[in-house]
């Protein structure tokens, strides 16, 4: 069954990014026409989503202006950052979150899709009977993101495992997830990110991955956004929207 809940993490400062983010939260920045939330929205409606938890922090009014076009979207405006894991037991704790799996991505990844539309790709190999979360991974080679190092190593036989020191990895995090609230071991809401629900699945064998056969495109500076209008303008990705 493909989920039919989403989180979206919207609440980052956006820094890197200034000063476009310094008016505009970074979700909400144009790409290809269109915010960049008005493709995600678009390719969750196509993956059969109709329920949406986001949460909010920095020119909040904003989001909550953009979806409420949007049924279905719930808008939790955060009152300090409680980062992504923190967002996350934050809607849990709330009961906000569905008992089924739910895809979590961030707020300001783009991506188009392969042979296959990543979403409904993610949730057919994503089993909750083996894994908290399953993680859409994108090559490092050839993408518009901070790429020196990598996040993740992937041996087949050894499994997923992260990069360690000064060690340059093959594949990044490209901010799209499926999970289930198994990822959560804790019901305590503080500020943390998702890298320590992660390191905890990845210790107790529950965290898996697949790789994305499109291409992924993920907006860290201005000059980042202006590469991937350029790509996109010339056809050499396609706008898939």
């Amino acid at each position: 069954m493909r989920p039919d809940t989403a989180v979206i993490l919207c609440a980052g400062l956006g820094e890197r990014m200034r000063p476009l983010s310094d008016s505009t939260p970074k979700p909400l920045l144009n790409l290809a026409g269109q915010p960049i939330l008005a493709h995600t929205m678009a390719r969750l409606r196509d993956a059969g989503v109709r329920k949406v938890i986001v949460n909010a922090f920095h020119l909040a009014e904003q989001i909550e202006a953009f979806f409420d076009r949007y049924e279905g979207v719930i808008v939790r405006r955060e009152e300090s950052l409680l980062e992504t894991g923190g967002a996350l037991a934050a809607m849990a704790a709330e009961a906000l979150l569905p008992d089924a799996p739910f895809y979590i991505l961030n707020g300001d990844s783009y991506w188009v899709d392969g042979p296959s539309a990543a979403l409904p790709r993610l949730a057919a190999a994503f089993d909750p009977r083996r894994e908290d979360a399953m993680l859409l991974l994108a090559r490092s080679a050839g993408t518009i993101a901070e790429t020196r190092f990598g996040d993740f190593v992937w041996d087949r036989e050894a499994g997923l495992r992260r990069r360690e020191e000064r060690e340059v990895a093959p594949y990044l995090y490209s901010g799209i997830q499926i999970a289930t609230t198994a990822l959560l071991h804790s019901d305590k809401v503080e500020r943390f990110s998702m890298n320590r629900l992660w390191d905890e699945a990845l210790a107790a064998g529950r965290l898996n991955a697949i790789v994305h056969d499109g291409v992924w495109l993920h907006m860290t500076t201005p000059e980042d956004i202006l590469r991937a209008e350029e790509l996109l303008a010339a056809r050499e990705v396609g706008n898939s929207t």
